[in-house]
């Protein structure tokens, strides 16, 4: 018997509220299939299931909120055969490996599991009963988690509203649309609408998340920072001249180009990549760029792009333009959100100069880019007037120290001079 257990989204996660199944008992499900859908202070997250198995029984009830670590489900084996009713359970079950997010510091005891329901008194049926399957509503308007959250928060009928997201699906900014249109008590004279207190409720949980992460990174973490100034002369010529062949869907925006390099650069520079945990660093095989994402209903979120060395620059584009739509719609997976090994954040569309930003644990390093700045550059003894950018790198000093890191910016630097290598 297979354990599936609510995985670690983060370290701003502790627990999370089961907010649907979708699967039910007798389902066979494989690597990498959405078994449920979990609210986090950030976020309704698809949660991805990481073995094959056949789901045997559904243990955690919907609207339950529990502890990173309970166990939600049981699966039976490839080959395994459900015990008969009543039978006692084998003894230790192995654990279904979820993404591979360790905690930053270890949990003093183990999260307590969601015990089954009892069975009822009374005499046992003539054979044997398969597992009650989940209460089924009927069928659903396609709609993201949060904006079905948000929908019962506002008594909203989400079956009635249009959707503008990808596949029409309905978005956080459709349901408000709807509730602003929704017939309601007008009062005596016009005034602002106040922000409903459902609304500020998430605000504020997803602010009090955001504080539990970076106190404890501010806390536990002995940060150290660093700064280059980067030339984007022939970065911004060469990305001029490519998107004039591109067509309008395939033009690249300049934060690719930094994305790719950052991948590079880690590749180059494995101690910038990785996890420290349990008092150890364990570099990460491959580089998964968590990207910083404003949300439109306020707070941040970092959820990754895998294995950005190995894409190539219309590809990244294509995830990019995929993961921040999906961010703002509420609709990451899992892997998404649980496995970063580095971050990315870009505040040039902020207009400030530098970024000195705050290392996401697990993570050992945050690579920061401000605005793109016309200034005088020094080029052959001659100046002249160019593109310039400030990246900036906050890492971990039990990982690396500051020559390590310099040559890591350095090696930032030339990669997004060589933007034809990307």
């Amino acid at each position: 018997m297979i354990e599936f257990k609510l995985p670690s989204l983060g370290a701003d996660m502790d627990e999370g509220k089961l907010l649907e199944w979708k699967v039910r008992p007798g389902d066979r499900v494989k690597r990498g299939d959405l078994v449920a859908v979990v609210e986090t202070p950030k976020a309704a997250v698809d949660i991805e299931i990481w073995q094959d198995g056949v789901v045997h029984e559904l243990i955690t009830q919907l609207g339950t909120t529990i502890p990173v670590g309970t166990v939600m489900a049981r699966l039976l084996a490839s080959g395994e055969t459900a015990p008969p009713p009543g039978a006692a359970p084998a003894a230790p079950v192995p654990t279904l490996r979820v993404a591979p997010v360790v905690p930053i510091s270890p949990r003093t005891a183990p999260p307590a599991l969601v015990p089954a329901a009892p069975a009822p008194a009374g005499p046992a049926p003539a054979g044997p009963v398969p597992p009650a399957p989940p209460p089924a509503g009927p069928e659903r308007h396609l709609a993201s988690p949060a904006a079905r959250k948000h929908a019962r928060e506002l008594g909203v009928d989400i079956d009635k509203v249009s959707g503008t997201g990808p596949h029409g699906a309905v978005t956080v900014e459709d349901v408000e649309s709807a509730a602003r249109g929704a017939p309601a008590p007008a009062p005596a004279a016009p005034a602002p609408a106040p922000l409903p207190p459902a609304q500020a409720d998430r605000g504020a949980e997803m602010r009090k998340a955001i504080a539990a992460a970076m106190s404890r990174s501010k806390r536990e973490i002995p940060h150290y920072y660093l700064s280059e100034t980067v030339s984007l002369e022939r970065a911004a010529a060469w990305l001029e001249a490519e998107n004039a062949r591109r067509p309008l869907p395939e033009r690249l925006l300049m934060a690719v180009l930094y994305l790719k390099a950052v991948a590079l650069a880690c590749k180059a520079y494995p101690d910038m990549n990785g996890h420290y945990a349990a008092n150890a660093f364990r570099p990460a095989g491959a580089v998964h760029v968590g990207v910083a994402i404003s949300l439109r209903q306020g707070g941040l979120i970092a959820p990754a792009i895998h294995d950005v060395e190995a894409l190539s620059l219309t590809d990244l584009m294509k995830k990019l333009t995929d993961l921040v739509k999906r961010a703002r719609a509420g609709s990451l997976r899992s892997s998404e959100m649980s496995d970063p090994t580095i971050t990315v954040t870009n505040l040039g569309e902020g207009g400030v100069e530098t970024v000195h930003g705050v290392i996401y644990p697990p993570q050992v390093a945050l690579v920061g880019f401000g605005r793109i700045a016309q200034r005088p550059w020094a080029v052959d003894g001659a100046l002249k007037a160019a593109p310039l950018v400030v990246a900036s790198l906050a890492a971990d000093h039990r990982v690396s120290d500051g020559h390590r890191g310099a040559l890591f910016l350095a090696e930032i630097a030339k990669l997004l001079q060589q933007p034809e290598t990307l």
